[in-house]
């Protein structure tokens, strides 16, 4: 089961209309070695002792490529997904890569990768004030301004980027890096060196959206956040209960909602046939 039917809302220059469609799913992982939390991995559930498995070996917790631990996949949620493996490694075989769970590759591109322990993101209170309304008509200029500051993008075409806006479509900041969720780390961060992140009420993020990526925006108590490609089963979930309006395949004209599109205003604009 790697993808999951959700109901949105998608906009183009003249219409708007229910689609449903299939989203990735995103679920944590919790790895256990000899009965403590070693990391904590998002994936697409599925294939998970190979996941495991593999992640021993290239992160060196394992010396033995031929020593293959018991893995035992337990704790299944109320959808029926794995949430937690088991592994009993004899303390000989632990290679240098087990001395510290925070090193793995992962968590410089990943928030929640890399933690030893899923913590709980509480709703306290509105996120944003009550004028935190966005046109739809608006997006797609919103990206264009992104994109006028992707100068690392234009030379490489490796680089993500993200960038803040106020309710006036006012760009505040855009900043670009490697990983996505460092981009939109580094936009967060300037907004507060500079006292603007009361000002924003967009943040929009080249490639698609993760569950790391809604709780970055709930934190920083941005209301409205839209992205160029597919967002993950979990940030849609989790875009619903925290209060964040969620955008997704913002290109080409269109976009579609996926979470709270009561902040949505939309006026379609009139066909030529009926303008003639």
């Amino acid at each position: 089961m790697a993808t999951r039917n959700y109901q949105g809302k998608k906009f183009t220059s003249t219409s708007v209309e229910q689609t449903l469609d299939s989203l990735t799913i995103e679920e944590a992982l919790q790895i256990n070695i000899n009965g403590k939390p070693f990391t904590i991995t998002m994936r697409t559930p599925g294939d998970d002792a190979n996941l495991v498995r593999g992640l021993l070996h290239t992160e060196g917790i394992l010396k033995n490529l031929a020593y293959h631990p018991e893995i035992i996949l337990k704790k299944e949620n109320k959808k029926g997904i794995v949430t937690v493996v088991d592994l009993t490694i004899p303390e000989k075989e632990l290679g240098e890569g087990y001395s510290n769970s925070r090193s793995l590759l992962s968590v410089s591109s990943c928030g929640i990768c890399g933690r030893t322990e899923l913590e709980e993101i509480h709703n306290n209170g509105e996120i944003s004030s009550v004028d935190s309304t966005i046109n739809a008509k608006i997006i797609e200029g919103l990206f264009a301004k992104m994109n006028e500051y992707q100068k690392a993008f234009h030379q490489s075409g490796g680089t993500h980027a993200a960038a803040a806006f106020d309710k006036k479509g006012n760009i505040l900041c855009s900043l670009e890096d490697i990983g996505r969720h460092n981009a939109v780390d580094k936009v967060i961060g300037k907004l507060i060196i500079e006292n603007k992140l009361n000002q924003a009420t967009c943040m929009t993020v080249s490639g698609r959206i993760s569950y790391e990526i809604i709780v970055k925006s709930f934190k920083a108590k941005i209301p409205v956040l839209a992205a160029v490609s597919a967002p993950s089963s979990l940030s849609v979930d989790y875009a619903k209960e925290l209060g964040i309006t969620l955008f997704a395949f913002c290109r080409e004209g269109r976009a579609t909602c996926y979470a709270n599109p009561q902040r949505v205003k939309f006026t379609p604009l009139m066909s030529k046939e009926k303008i003639s």
